[in-house]
C-alpha cells in the first residue's frame, strides 16, 4: 500500500468525540448567553422637565388636610344628638346579655356591662355606637363587637305646645319637625276655639322674648319668615279664638268662634238659623263698652258683631 495512502486511511479512523464535546460545549455557551440576554432589567427612569411639571401639578391627597376644616360648620345643637334624661336602648349582635335600656344621666353619660360609665352626651347614636364598640374591643371583651344604640324617648330637646290645641304636651324635635307649622300639626292642629294667632316664647343666651304670629296671614301672603326653627325649651301658646255668643230663639245656641267681618245673621246662622217660633225683628245685642259695662242695643241682622257680643233672639208675637 502506498504509505500515502495508509496515512490519510489513518487519519480518517481516529475518533470523533473530542470535535463533538467542542460543539457540544459552544452550543451550551450561546444558549446561556441568550438566556441572560433575555432578562428583564431594572429601567431607569430619567426625569425630564415635563415629567417634573406633571408630579408638580397633581393635587395634594385630602387626607393631608385637617380633619376640622373638612367639617361643616355646626349650630348650638344637633337634632340628632343625645342628650341629657333621653331614654336608649344599646344592643350588642350575639351577645343578647349585653343589651341594656337605661337613661342619659346630667352628666350625657350612661353604665354598660364590662365597660362602666361611658359619655354619648353630643353624639349621634351612630356615633355613640361605635364608642362602645371601641370600649368592647380594647377591653377584649367582645371579638369584633357589632353595636347597635337607638333611641327610645327623646326628652333632652322638647318644646311644649299648649293652649287651644287639640293635643297640648311637649313634643320632641328632630329634622323633620322642628319648624312652627311641624309642631302645631303634631298637637293635632288648632282647636275650633283656638285663634289664628300664636305666641312663641324662646329663650336665647339668658334672654326670654316672645314673637306673635298670625298663621293665616303667613300661609295666606306666602311669607314663611316667621315659621321660625324651634328650639328645645321654646313654648308655643296658642290664644283663645274671640267669640260671640247666641242664644234666644234659635236653633243652637252657644258660643262661636268670631270670624272677621262676621255680621248678626252669620252668627245667627252658626247657631242653625231662627227657630219657628222666633222672629228676626227686636234683635238685641248686649255688647261691652271701653269701661267694661255691658249695653243693651237693637241691631239689624246686617251689622257687624264684634268681640263677647251676646246676641239674643226674640220670640215672635204672632
Amino acid at each position: 500500500m502506498n504509505p500515502l495512502t495508509q496515512t490519510a486511511h489513518s487519519r480518517s479512523q481516529r475518533p470523533t468525540w473530542p470535535m463533538a464535546a467542542g460543539s457540544l460545549l459552544i452550543v451550551l455557551f450561546a444558549f446561556a448567553s441568550g438566556a441572560q440576554a433575555r432578562e428583564p432589567r431594572a429601567a431607569t427612569l430619567v426625569p425630564t422637565q415635563h415629567s417634573q411639571q406633571a408630579a408638580l401639578a397633581q393635587p395634594t391627597p385630602a387626607a393631608a388636610q385637617p380633619a376640622e376644616a373638612l367639617q361643616p360648620a355646626t349650630t348650638g345643637y344637633s337634632l340628632e344628638s343625645i342628650g341629657a334624661g333621653d331614654m336608649v336602648r344599646v344592643s350588642v349582635f350575639r351577645n343578647p346579655d349585653l343589651t341594656t335600656e337605661t337613661r342619659v344621666t346630667e352628666r350625657g353619660t350612661i353604665l354598660f356591662p364590662l365597660i362602666g360609665e361611658i359619655n354619648v352626651q353630643g353624639l349621634t347614636p351612630s356615633q355613640a355606637s361605635s364608642r362602645i364598640a371601641e370600649k368592647l374591643r380594647q377591653g377584649r371583651f367582645v371579638v369584633n363587637p357589632e353595636v347597635t344604640l337607638s333611641l327610645m324617648q327623646v326628652n333632652s330637646r322638647q318644646v311644649s305646645v299648649l293652649g287651644n290645641v287639640n293635643k297640648p304636651g311637649r313634643y320632641p324635635l328632630d329634622g323633620t319637625s322642628a319648624r312652627l307649622t311641624d309642631l302645631l300639626a303634631i298637637a293635632g292642629g288648632i282647636a275650633p276655639t283656638g285663634s289664628d294667632q300664636v305666641t312663641i316664647v324662646s329663650t336665647r343666651d339668658g334672654k326670654t322674648s316672645s314673637m306673635d304670629v298670625d298663621i293665616p296671614a303667613m300661609l295666606r301672603n306666602g311669607d314663611l319668615s316667621k315659621n321660625v326653627m324651634l328650639e328645645p325649651g321654646d313654648t308655643v301658646f296658642v290664644h283663645r279664638a274671640p267669640m260671640v255668643y247666641v242664644y234666644g230663639e234659635v236653633q243652637k245656641g252657644g258660643a262661636y268662634r268670631l270670624e272677621n267681618g262676621m255680621t248678626v245673621m252669620q252668627a245667627i246662622a252658626m247657631g242653625g238659623g231662627i227657630t219657628p217660633r222666633g222672629t228676626d225683628r227686636g234683635i238685641k245685642v248686649t255688647r261691652k263698652n271701653g269701661n267694661g259695662q255691658a249695653k243693651d242695643m237693637t241691631v239689624r241682622l246686617t251689622d257687624p258683631v264684634q268681640v263677647d257680643d251676646v246676641i239674643y233672639v226674640r220670640e215672635s208675637l204672632f
